[in-house]
């Protein structure tokens, strides 16, 4: 339900947002740089001085030499590599450039140099919540699907998927408005366990996978609500803690604005999928549908050299950045609801 997210009022989603702009904002490059290239991301144990190193010099040359292509020529080269040809004219050059870097980096890995790393799964979650047509700035949004669909980084794959209903507690009658958005039924819910019922399955399944144990894993989201609103919000009606293993994800949204260099505008599902010349399948916010192609999104991007990582977080019922300089982290193992009491 991206588009309709945006819709939803702010008032007594208990969560504020920060001003903090860290992850956005250009970072000094401290080695040779083709003209708007930033510095590439590394492994958080390398200081500024691995820079120096001469692969980034070999990077920036190739960088330079790719700015100044054409579109077709673009087309041209990345068929030669057998690279996917589809987007728009930044997101081929950026494709290319990434492969040129990868390669670079794989060349100087196996001599001793610097590398990109990644989780080693990501899970990418998007709720489905009761609404209204013309949502009350009251209105609490209740959880109603329990979507997961799990990537493994290394085989660039969709590995596995979760997806459970859920019995809203407030409102237990779903509005005709949100039957027909999501095409989640009044049967669906009626027949569905309760919010925390829920979440403990979620868990099993996390546990079972051993993610946050023998694998490093993080949440992907599209767009921040999901986290510091849907399930801020449902945590406190079932009233239970906000679970720990949520508490900081990837904003999928500002990796991809950043990464491709687009403004926000740029950033909703649909021109996502567009720019990367991939389609949408499946029902529109359908919760697990709209996983699916997010997690088709975060492949792409995967493939192309975006390295993801946490952008964003819940601290003391706030929205907050995380700066890209901080220390790339995966998410804790995954417990049990535990009660606010």
């Amino acid at each position: 339900m991206d588009e309709h997210k945006e819709n939803i009022h702010a008032k007594g989603a208990y969560v504020k947002m920060s001003d903090s702009r860290e992850d956005e904002k250009a970072k000094p490059c401290s080695r040779i740089c083709s003209a708007g290239e930033s510095a590439p991301n590394t492994s958080p144990s390398q200081s500024n001085s691995d820079y120096s190193h001469p692969v980034y010099k070999e990077i920036a040359l190739a960088n330079g030499q790719i700015n100044r292509m054409s579109k077709e020529e673009l087309r041209i080269k990345l068929a030669e590599l057998k690279l996917d040809t589809r987007g728009v004219k930044d997101v081929m050059k950026k494709r290319l450039k990434s492969h040129y870097k990868k390669q670079k980096l794989m060349q100087s890995a196996a001599e001793g140099g610097p590398t990109d790393t990644y989780y080693d799964y990501i899970c990418v979650v998007d709720f489905e919540a009761t609404c209204e047509e013309y949502n009350p700035s009251d209105f609490l949004h209740e959880i109603i699907e329990f979507p997961m669909v799990l990537i493994n980084t290394h085989t660039l794959k969709i590995v596995d998927t979760f997806q459970a209903y859920v019995k809203p507690e407030l409102n237990p009658q779903l509005s005709d408005f949100c039957v027909k958005l999501t095409g989640i039924t009044q049967k669906m819910v009626d027949e569905a366990d309760p919010f925390p019922v829920v979440l403990q399955r979620v868990v099993d399944w996390l546990q079972e996978r051993e993610l946050g144990t023998k694998y490093k894993y993080a949440i992907l989201t599209d767009g921040a609500w999901d986290m510091s609103k849907f399930l801020n919000i449902q945590c406190r009606i079932s009233r239970i803690r906000y679970p720990q293993f949520a508490k900081k994800w990837i904003n999928i949204r500002k990796s991809y604005g950043n990464f491709y260099k687009v403004p926000r505008t740029q950033t909703r599902l649909s021109i996502m999928l567009e720019n990367l010349g991939l389609k949408y399948e499946g029902r529109p916010h359908s919760g697990l549908d709209d996983s699916r192609n997010i997690a088709k999104i975060a492949l792409r991007m995967l493939q192309d050299g975006c390295q993801l990582r946490v952008n964003e977080r819940m601290h003391a019922g706030q929205l907050l950045s995380i700066p890209s300089s901080a220390p790339v982290e995966g998410a804790p193992p995954p417990h049990g609801p535990r009660s606010r009491d």
